[in-house]
């Protein structure tokens, strides 16, 4: 899969721009605040229907404009399609392929699949719970664009319930109005149940599917790392059932949902008095954690399991690991989530966004012996002399609102 032409009508800097892609390595080169991440911005904007840069839709519409295009012609096996998304402001965006409209814009996810690498990755490591569930989550859509429905039936859920408690915690107690709405929050429990046990079924087979790779890929940026000394861990809110726990890659979605039941039935009385959802898959993460193996100070020279060391101490990263570390894991996230979606037998398009500046020599080495034979790959840099030599392609210079090729 590559991008063969990116078009764009009033997206964030650029009031009109058609750059010519292809397969291979492209860099897009220029001084901070040309517009050359916008660029690239579009095109996983395409992929996801969100920015890696921002959480909402407003900054990619150019100031003093009411709307945004972005169009984009994708090959995929051979075959070509143009792919376009309209950004509206204050009113619902549309999605379009080949011209004719789609029933709904989430109809485009996932028909692109990319994969960013970016400054802001480290907030995987040193951020909130709820960039590392957005992470599962871009991830599961990507892989299945289906549950982009599922997360959205949830948020809704989740809206709904909310105002429910804080509607019944207000209220007087025993009153009419509080039992009409613990009997209306009855019923969303149930839709949260249902919702809910879907999403975390799929984010417990995903972090099963993950794991490996997020260790090889780990061992192969870290200097001196084993397959085994970074792990990845699903932690959710509630005790899960033994089915969960024994066969995580595949889990058991009602036994879920009657544990979330239980769950929120025991807790209820805390979510009334605090009027927010406490329970339930917007308050999981993804736990990150570092192991080291520490050998025995006299080891028996008769002993054949001396020197292999006792089993590894796990530390979580954040909080413990050092800066390089942290970019090292930050990087294992990112590889292992391609290498997952090149195993479901898709090249994913890599999004190089201003990595290598943020890099020391030896892993911006690395990072790019690792994705240079992938389909397509999108750089973004300051200067020409941060891409290494190994991504060695087509380039565009990027300043004054232009967009440059490059010979040579």
């Amino acid at each position: 899969m590559h991008v063969s032409h990116l078009a764009l009508h009033n997206f964030r800097s650029y009031e009109l721009v058609d750059v010519p892609l292809g397969p291979g390595v492209t860099a897009f080169v220029g001084r901070n605040g040309q517009g050359k991440t916008n660029l690239v911005e579009a095109v996983d904007y395409l992929s996801r229907l969100s920015s890696h840069r921002v959480a909402g839709d407003g900054p990619l519409v150019r100031a003093g404009t009411e709307q945004a295009l972005v169009r984009a012609a994708v090959v995929r096996d051979g075959r070509t399609a143009v792919l376009e998304v309209e950004i509206n402001v204050g009113k619902s965006n549309k999605g379009r392929i080949n011209k004719s409209t789609l029933p709904r814009v989430r109809d485009l996810v996932g028909l692109v699949r990319t994969v960013v690498f970016s400054p802001e990755d480290l907030i995987l490591v040193k951020g909130d719970p709820g960039d590392r569930r957005r992470f599962l989550d871009d991830l599961l859509v990507l892989r299945t664009p289906r549950l982009a429905g599922t997360i959205s039936d949830l948020e809704r859920v989740l809206k709904q319930r909310a105002t429910l408690l804080k509607t019944a915690g207000h209220a007087r107690r025993g009153s009419s109005s509080q039992d009409a709405a613990l009997s209306t929050l009855d019923v969303w429990d149930s839709h949260l149940a249902r919702v809910g046990a879907e999403l975390l079924a799929e984010r417990l087979t995903l972090v099963e599917h993950l794991r490996p790779y997020v260790g090889a890929a780990y061992a192969t940026v870290a200097r001196g790392a084993g397959r085994d000394d970074a792990t990845i861990a699903y932690k959710a809110s509630f005790d899960l059932p033994h089915s969960a726990v024994t066969q995580p890659d595949r889990p058991d979605r009602d036994d879920l949902a009657k544990a979330l039941l239980a769950e929120l039935e025991r807790r209820r009385n805390d979510e009334l008095d605090r009027g927010v959802c406490l329970v339930g898959p917007h308050r999981d993460d993804l736990l990150l954690s570092l192991g080291h193996s520490v050998a025995p100070a006299d080891p028996d020279p008769d002993d054949p399991a001396a020197g292999n060391g006792p089993p590894a101490t796990r530390l979580p990263v954040k909080g413990y690991a050092s800066h390089g570390e942290s970019w090292s894991f930050a990087l294992a996230l990112r590889l292992a989530s391609y290498d997952l979606l090149r195993a479901d037998g898709d090249d994913p398009i890599l999004i190089l966004d201003d990595v290598f500046a943020e890099l020391d020599v030896e892993r911006r080495a690395q990072l790019a012996e690792l994705v240079a034979d992938a389909e397509q790959v999108l750089v973004t840099a300051a200067v020409a002399a941060d891409v290494p030599a190994v991504l060695a392609g087509a380039r565009y210079d990027v300043g004054g609102g232009k967009v440059t090729r490059v010979d040579g």
